[in-house]
């Protein structure tokens, strides 16, 4: 069957085509018909109206690179750097082009070529030594009062939480491994600790394993991909042999997953619980919040009809969904720090809805988005598994 027509590219980003590209990332490049029906689903078109900040243009500027077409320019890797890789056009994309695949490929060229900026070398830095990144949090939470707003990137971090054991024996029913990350070591301790107590009404005994750290999705999704492989390896071996391994990020998920060896498995804990929920009891919550629905989660974890039933099981809760501005809040990995004035743009629309909304806090299931939105809100920001331990009937399991 022929090709569908494909509709040309803009002036400057039009690929020449002299047949099948040798090149792996002019071969992934090369599945896009050009068809635009990614353009209304993603956020930088939205907001720039420009063809180079969609889909369809980064993959044209792309080939153009992996043929040596057209040179790299200050402009062009521009386009390229302001992607949020939310992954919504390959949601939507009718020719199957791994759009999250070329990201990575072609940023990794970008990288050979041009070196990350400070800031991201300072974040990838202290995500893979989880020791500099504990003392940095720790100092950033006692001057916190005195910083000026400038130097307030992230919200205050929480105060210490009892940690869960970590456990050394193999997984065995009703046991299950957590994935704890990088920053959210410092930043979910309440949430490890409502995640426990929701597993202990279920019967689930809830360990963390050694020597397990960050994930590398924010080295990878930069073009680090050397530094993605060596965290990759080591949660490999950490996680060896313990069956199922609870996530609690959905921008952490997809990295963890890809990482683990056959005899383990990661699973969003949002949808082990829901599994599970028959045998929860919910008090009654007469209470308005707020869901934010992260790109990660809408797009490759795919867990927001787990999370849609276990909110709609709590009586009396109301829940808005916000939807406002361009399908991502802008916080997409590291960019929130490298590019927080242009982050702050895609966050305005989505905390305007919930002032309007009358909710008293904001639920969503991925750090960096709950660290995104807390830092310009003074509500509370919970992933809903926190604030769903806080509904539990305190007679615990059904049954």
């Amino acid at each position: 069957m022929p090709a569908a027509p494909s509709q040309p590219a803009p002036p400057g980003l039009r690929p020449s085509r002299p047949g099948p590209a040798a090149d792996p990332l002019a071969a992934l490049a090369d599945r896009c018909v050009q068809c635009g029906l990614c353009l209304p689903a993603c956020p930088t078109y939205g907001r720039e109206r420009v063809e180079a900040e969609s889909p369809r243009g980064r993959i044209a500027l792309a080939r153009a690179w992996a043929l040596d077409t057209i040179p790299a320019t200050p402009a062009s890797d521009a386009h390229l750097d302001h992607c949020l890789g939310c992954r919504s056009c390959e949601a939507v994309c009718p020719a199957g082009v791994e759009y999250g695949s070329l990201l990575v490929a072609v940023r990794g060229r970008q990288r050979e070529r041009r070196p990350a900026g400070w800031r991201q070398r300072w974040a990838e830095g202290l995500a893979a030594r989880p020791r500099a990144l504990a003392a940095g949090l720790a100092g950033y939470r006692a001057l916190y009062p005195l910083l000026p707003a400038a130097l307030r990137p992230l919200p205050r971090p929480p105060g210490r939480v009892r940690a869960l054991p970590r456990g050394r024996a193999a997984p065995a029913a009703g046991r299950a491994s957590l994935f704890v990350g990088c920053i959210a070591d410092r930043y979910e301790a309440p949430l490890r600790a409502a995640l426990a107590r929701l597993c202990a009404a279920l019967g689930v005994e809830l360990e963390i394993a050694a020597g397990q750290g960050c994930c590398g999705a924010l080295h990878e999704h930069a073009g680090n991909t050397a530094a993605a492989a060596a965290l990759a390896a080591r949660n490999r071996a950490a996680f060896a042999g313990r069956g199922t391994v609870l996530t609690l990020a959905s921008g952490c998920h997809d990295s963890l997953r890809r990482a683990l060896s056959d005899d383990a498995h990661a699973v969003d804990a949002l949808a082990f619980v829901a599994e599970r929920a028959g045998a929860l009891r919910w008090r009654r919550t007469p209470q308005r919040v707020a869901l934010h629905l992260p790109c990660t989660q809408r797009n490759v974890v795919k867990s927001v009809p787990a999370l849609r039933r276990l909110l709609a099981a709590v009586p009396g809760l109301e829940v808005v969904e916000l939807d406002a501005g361009f399908g991502c809040c802008g916080a997409s990995g590291t960019q929130m720090l490298t590019e927080p004035q242009r982050a702050a743009e895609y966050r305005a629309p989505l905390l305007a809805q919930f002032e309007r909304s009358g909710a008293t806090a904001v639920l969503s299931a991925n750090v960096g988005c709950r660290l995104h939105l807390g830092n310009g809100t003074a509500a509370p920001v919970l992933h809903p598994l926190e604030f769903l331990a806080g509904c539990l009937d305190e007679g615990g399991a059904a049954g």
